[in-house]
């Protein structure tokens, strides 16, 4: 059986960095997890919690925000990945051990990272005000685990320097709880 996957499309990746076109707010976090790499199952399984189905997939879908690729393609590109005529050691990589031993299922990362999102943007607002403001834009281009942690430093030092370390220690401590 061949599995349906859905990726962003151009439209969809321009609307998560600047907002374009003014998506609803129920169907943000639907399409910030899309990702091209979980099938339908798994998409609708992780968002659940948050009333949206497959009606809210098949409207991101005829809206041009995402676009359907069978299984068959997702093989394809990860074939054509490993056999890239680039030598090995071309470009190091960082072989640190990643921060989670475990990997998160779907609605685990989705639930993690929308509430890294609602931390940040609550701080952000209350701590930083109208200074914060580019740090928000940062926050809402954010799609990533890995985009939230190298917001972890800047954040931080922005709410040290504007509220006292007191704050910015007790802040990182429930940011790292979140993130890790």
């Amino acid at each position: 059986m061949n599995k349906i996957y859905f990726d962003k499309t151009e439209k969809g990746r321009e609307e998560i960095v600047s907002r374009t076109y003014h998506l609803s707010a129920k169907l943000r976090p639907l399409l910030v997890i899309i990702d091209g790499k979980h099938t339908v199952e798994e998409l609708l399984k992780s968002v659940q919690g948050l009333g949206l189905s497959q009606v809210h997939l098949d409207n991101l879908l005829a809206e041009g925000f995402i676009a359907a690729r069978p299984a068959s393609t997702i093989g394809a590109q990860a074939t054509a990945a490993t056999t890239d005529q680039t030598p090995i050691n071309a470009n190091p990589i960082n072989l640190a051990p990643p921060k989670q031993a475990i990997p998160l299922t779907p609605e685990q990362s989705a639930a993690q990272l929308l509430m890294i999102r609602n931390f940040f943007n609550e701080n952000v607002k209350s701590n930083l005000g109208l200074r914060g403001f580019g740090m928000q834009l940062k926050v809402e281009r954010a799609e990533t685990l890995d985009d939230f942690l190298q917001l972890r430093e800047p954040f931080l030092e922005a709410v040290e320097k504007a509220k006292g370390e007191t704050l910015a220690k007790e802040l990182g401590n429930r940011l790292d709880q979140i993130l890790l």
